[in-house]
């Protein structure tokens, strides 16, 4: 779950955040009482930090629900192809049998 500190204290903080794959840098950060949030589409909303966990706890929610949901048709999926290979291969093996039959017969 989402956990941040939304204190009220105007104390900087030390973080470290990547510049690059290999490269991070290390930065002191005053917080905001404000963040702003991409929500896609070329906007971009301004949020009160607490008014902002909510929001993306609300998603992160909305997005673990939806890939529970995908994991189980995916599944069902996985499930469906193996009981289509198995019967394609019967309906193989009969055809086999049956042209073998048909062979058989026709050297009588």
């Amino acid at each position: 779950m989402l956990t941040l500190n939304c204190q009220d204290s105007d104390e900087p903080f030390t973080t470290n955040y990547e510049l690059n794959d290999t490269l991070y840098a290390k930065a002191a950060i005053t917080p905001a009482k404000t963040v702003y949030l991409w929500l896609g589409a070329n906007v971009m909303l301004e949020y009160s930090t607490t008014e902002a966990i909510e929001l993306l706890q609300q998603r992160l929610k909305a997005a673990n629900e939806s890939l529970a949901t995908c994991e189980e048709d995916l599944e069902f999926l996985k499930e469906n192809i193996t009981t289509m290979e198995v019967n394609t291969a019967r309906v193989y093996n009969w055809d086999v049998q049956k042209r073998k039959e048909l062979k058989a017969q026709e050297k009588e």
